[in-house]
């Protein structure tokens, strides 16, 4: 491992590799209990996520509803529960993949917001937008998209007396794969510290389908291309940040792709400055 691997992956606080079973079993029981503790010193009871179709929604929002159960066998308290959210941006391509989440998930409250109005609203209104390249209109406008979908969350949390799950983990907070203020913001984030592999390796010891847990990765923000994969805007693969972020071996070229991307973000994962 090299310094700097060792660096990040201490920033980061990179979840060792899974030995065995009991270690897979030991972050489950962790994370479910970071869950029921943050309700439980927030004094609310709701818990709000947004289910992309992917494999760390499902992660985070199976164990959100496993966690809320268990809330309400130890207290008795029937007002713990758990919204999922489904946040299409008008058809979403992916649509079966979503809803088979959901029924995964099994949800105590399953609810739809589309954003495409609103997203289509506000970029209508912004005259900066009219003058960018069809490509970087097309970026600029999948950040939006982000934006909206945390905004609908929160508002959703600020009706219910809730707290929003976000579904960060240490390959995207490495590679600063996600939207500022977007689906980078959240009150409580479970999946912190895990590389890829490991959400795939919980999702699947929960049970999740198996075409959920292994679905290509796509933030699926851009219009001009439904369903871009995310190791396609990495450059590398999650196999390869993985690796990184555990210290073993990687080609020069994944390096240095891996640590110019972490220094160029570095931002994103900082609170804002101040004098």
């Amino acid at each position: 491992m090299s310094n700097r691997q060792a660096e990040i992956a201490a920033a980061l606080e990179v979840v060792p590799a899974f030995v065995n079973e009991a270690d897979l079993i030991a972050q489950i029981d962790k994370r479910k209990a970071f869950i029921k503790n943050c309700l439980k010193t927030s004094g609310l009871k709701v818990l709000v996520l947004g289910i992309s179709g992917g494999v760390d929604s499902l992660t985070a929002g199976r164990l959100a509803q496993l966690s809320v159960e268990e809330l309400r066998e130890e207290t008795g308290d029937s007002a713990y529960r758990f919204i999922a959210v489904r946040l299409p941006h008008g058809t979403q391509h992916d649509e079966h993949d979503a809803q088979a989440s959901l029924q995964f998930i099994q949800a105590d409250e399953a609810d739809a917001v589309n954003i495409q109005d609103s997203v289509n609203g506000l970029g209508q209104q912004i005259t900066h937008l009219q003058t960018l390249s069809a490509a970087r209109r097309d970026f600029v406008m999948g950040n939006i998209k982000a934006r909206i979908r945390m905004v609908a969350q929160f508002t959703i949390a600020n009706a219910t007396n809730g707290l929003v799950i976000g579904t960060d983990h240490a390959a995207e907070a490495l590679m600063g794969f996600f939207t500022k203020f977007g689906d980078g913001a959240c009150d409580l984030a479970p999946l912190s510290g895990l590389v890829k592999g490991q959400v795939r390796a919980i999702a699947n010891y929960l049970g999740a389908p198996e075409n959920l847990v292994f679905k290509v990765p796509t933030a699926d923000l851009e219009e001009l291309r439904p369903g871009k994969p995310d190791e396609e805007a990495h450059g590398i693969s999650y196999d390869e940040i993985d690796a990184f972020l555990h210290g073993l071996p990687v080609s020069e070229e994944a390096y240095g792709i891996i640590v110019r991307t972490y220094d160029t973000t570095h931002h994103k994962r900082e609170l804002p400055l101040a004098p």
